[in-house]
């Protein structure tokens, strides 16, 4: 993966863990927190920038390098801050991949509409996290002990919003199992049909899955 600029808002024990991850991968990280004290989470050998600020004010993401960065993480301990500063990397800097940490799982549906991923306080793992920073690429859930086979999840991608999921299935290849809307999953029919923000699990052979990523970056069909 092309390292990228990465804001992660709020340096707890979350927030100070993502950002470690990501630098640690060699993304060019910076952390955000209101409390000078709170970088002190921070491993020594941390490479990436810390800014002292509010996440929801623009002269503080400015300084964090937002008009450049690729993703970020609104990781707060507060729902309402991590909203907006959601809001405002989406709205005002054009941030594509966008994640906010909720307490409240009921607001996810909110969040959706807005185009921000989630990830509820009780379900929360920094893969996760990444993943939703990171969604044009597939991540494997469960691989069998021959390797041939994968369960991976891969957020749906524009190509595939408002059409038929049935349509990507490759005989013997990759088949489309269950899809995740909001807090609900169900199983894929035949005509299932794809919206922004869903989570596709689909089981694959290891053989096509650098094909099936390539075509998930050129916003391809798989047909």
């Amino acid at each position: 993966m092309e390292p990228l600029h990465v804001i992660v808002v709020g340096c707890g024990r979350v927030g100070s863990e993502l950002a470690s991850r990501l630098s640690a991968q060699g993304h060019e990280t910076t952390i955000v927190d209101r409390d000078r004290r709170a970088f002190r989470r921070l491993p020594p050998n941390w490479k990436g920038k810390s800014v002292l600020g509010y996440g929801f004010d623009r002269d503080t993401l400015e300084e964090a390098g937002i008009t450049y960065a690729k993703a970020l993480a609104a990781v707060t301990s507060g729902d309402n801050t991590n909203i907006l500063t959601a809001r405002i990397a989406r709205e005002t800097y054009f941030i594509k991949d966008v994640v906010a940490r909720i307490y409240d799982p009921k607001r996810a549906v909110i969040y959706q509409k807005l185009g921000i991923s989630t990830v509820a306080t009780v379900t929360w793992t920094t893969e996760q996290a990444v993943r939703r920073l990171f969604p044009g690429k597939s991540y494997a859930e469960w691989t069998d002990p021959s390797g041939e086979v994968s369960l991976m999840e891969v957020l749906i991608p524009p190509s595939l919003c408002g059409k038929k999921l049935s349509q990507i299935e490759q005989p013997g290849l990759l088949k489309p199992v269950s899809l995740r809307r909001s807090t609900k999953v169900s199983i894929v029919g035949p005509d299932t049909v794809g919206q922004d923000g869903d989570v596709l699990y689909l089981a694959i052979a290891s053989s096509y899955v650098e094909k099936f990523e390539s075509i998930l970056a050129e916003g391809k069909s798989a047909k």
